[in-house]
């Protein structure tokens, strides 16, 4: 369940596929700073979004034994694209933005169709993120980078930041902030694993890791230095949760007792009766 940065790619393309992509992007990244990119170099990160926005490639991915692999060049590839790709007017209607054209860009009726998703306006997706089958959105802000797995909701006024990792029949509510990896750059994204609900009011942050099955109460802010109590056993831990865990807001007595500082806590493991009660509405989906 821990995460590990490596260089070697984890994805449904070969690395040999984009190994020259990674070498280049590699050295773009050394040379940031400057703001001045070879047109050679926009070319391979565009290659990078339409392999991020198709799937073929994420900012990191899971092996058999569970273990999450970070493509740090990937992620790379992704906040460089915020930069070396020019901004324009983009209009949907009356509104009207300068920015990248998003992800749906062009898309006809047929396109729409064959995708599957139900998509509510006024959300946002950038260009160089994955939507799986039947996923929906509501009125949401989806970044650069990002992977949605199928028969996901993201719900109104959340925000995915860049290269974030959603598994498979998440629900992640209303209000909730999940961490991208730009600014400061993060060595890793957060992850939220299938079957997970992330209650509303949340933030997941600083390459989190949330187990599969775990549900994740109102108003829990979970960060690199977040300290996450089990309450049964005793034990503190960061960075993650595990497997069908629910977590709720609490806090914890400061060293001499005049203060106490929030934490998260593991009050039990999901049952049948907490599973129906976050269970997503499948008429909402229709």
């Amino acid at each position: 369940m821990e995460i590990q940065q490596s260089k070697p790619l984890q994805s449904t393309a070969s690395a040999d596929e984009f190994d020259h992509h990674a070498r280049c992007i590699e050295a773009a990244w050394e040379n940031r700073a400057t703001g001045r990119f070879d047109p050679g170099v926009n070319v391979l990160i565009d290659e990078v979004l339409s392999a991020l926005d198709a799937g073929r490639l994420r900012a990191a991915a899971r092996d058999e034994d569970g273990l999450w692999t970070a493509n740090t060049w990937v992620m790379r590839a992704a906040v460089l694209s915020l930069r070396a790709r020019g901004s324009r007017v983009v209009r949907a209607g009356e509104l009207a933005y300068y920015d990248q054209p998003g992800k749906f860009h062009g898309m006809d009726d047929d396109a729409w169709r064959d995708a599957q998703w139900r998509v509510m306006s006024p959300t946002a997706v950038r260009r160089g993120s994955f939507l799986g089958k039947r996923v929906f959105l509501l009125p949401s802000f989806i970044n650069v980078g990002v992977f949605i797995d199928d028969d996901t909701m993201i719900d109104g006024f959340a925000n995915i930041g860049s290269c974030a990792q959603i598994g498979k029949r998440v629900h992640v509510s209303t209000c909730v902030g999940i961490g991208g990896v730009a600014e400061p750059m993060q060595p890793r994204p957060v992850i939220i694993e299938d079957d997970c609900f992330i209650g509303a009011n949340s933030s997941v942050v600083e390459g989190v890791i949330v187990g599969e099955g775990s549900v994740i109460g109102m108003g829990v802010h979970l960060g690199a230095s977040t300290k996450i109590l089990d309450r049964e056993t005793g034990r503190i831990d960061y960075g993650r949760i595990p497997p069908g865990s629910v977590v709720i807001p609490g806090s914890m007595p400061g060293p001499d007792g005049r203060y106490s500082t929030s934490c998260a806590v593991i009050v039990k493991r999901v049952d049948a009766a907490t599973r129906a009660k976050v269970g997503v509405n499948e008429l909402l989906r229709t």
